[in-house]
């Protein structure tokens, strides 16, 4: 049997150690909390949309309308669920998921956009103030790009393997068309707090690679906010495959 001044011994060991993991656990936060964002590594974070679903493409609505010439009649089949025939989005180059912060410090090399089979790649574009876009002609017949509301982008033909550099003057919507392609319809948003964007593959699944800190995420489809902006905070541990939260809810027009 353990002497009294035994049982005295381990408790007070027990006490010492729980005071020493609560003091590590504060001076752990207390660091944190001292060290500037920039002096820990970026994090791999993943998260995921809902209510993609809900997003139509504008650019197959208005090729149906049969005033436009450009649409092509199908036979609904009894055999094919009534949901495949939706047109909806396609997320991987139409949806993008845009981090914003403080403020947005454009990159020194333009962003790159490619023109290829009758559309762009991305389709909605969002900038901090002050970014080059440049769009690259990977179609072997020339292209004549122009913004709708005459923003210094002119219908200036762009040749094959060709490409053409723009920089929009200010914050905004701009909305992309072609004179020689009417299926081609974009947009570039300029927003003063857009730190960066990714596009969600088909299953809506993003990554984000972000410094520390508080942000929130806002998707845009269209040229326009959808759905609910999503606070989030990115920690310094763990480095990779830090799951958000919530979802980013994209389902809904953004007011």
């Amino acid at each position: 049997m353990d002497t009294f001044d035994t049982l005295v011994s381990r408790a007070k060991g027990r006490a010492r150690g729980r005071f020493s993991s609560a003091f590590r656990k504060g001076a752990l936060a207390l660091l944190i909390l001292s060290v500037p964002t920039a002096a820990f590594a970026a994090v791999t974070a993943k998260g995921k949309v809902s209510g993609a679903e809900k997003l139509m493409n504008p650019v197959w609505n208005e090729a149906k309308d049969p005033a436009s010439h450009r649409y092509t009649f199908r036979e609904p089949s009894p055999t094919v669920r009534s949901d495949v025939y939706a047109l909806t989005a396609f997320l991987p180059k139409e949806l993008a998921v845009v981090v914003i912060g403080d403020k947005g410090v454009p990159q020194k090399v333009p962003v790159s956009v490619s023109i290829a089979g009758g559309r762009t790649t991305p389709v909605t574009i969002v900038v901090p103030e002050g970014q080059a876009i440049q769009f690259e002609n990977k179609d072997p017949f020339p292209h004549k790009l122009f913004d709708t509301g005459n923003k210094g982008l002119g219908a200036v033909e762009t040749g094959p393997a060709k490409s053409r550099s723009w920089t929009p003057p200010g914050p905004g919507k701009y909305e992309i068309r072609d004179q020689l392609a009417p299926s081609i319809r974009s947009w570039v948003v300029v927003e003063p707090k857009a730190m960066s964007s990714v596009y969600p593959d088909r299953k809506g699944e993003f990554v984000l690679e972000l410094d520390p800190g508080p942000y929130k995420l806002r998707g845009y489809f269209n040229g326009e906010p959808v759905g609910q902006e999503l606070d989030i905070v990115i920690t310094p541990f763990p480095t990779a495959d830090q799951p958000l939260k919530a979802p980013l809810v994209v389902g809904q027009a953004g007011k």
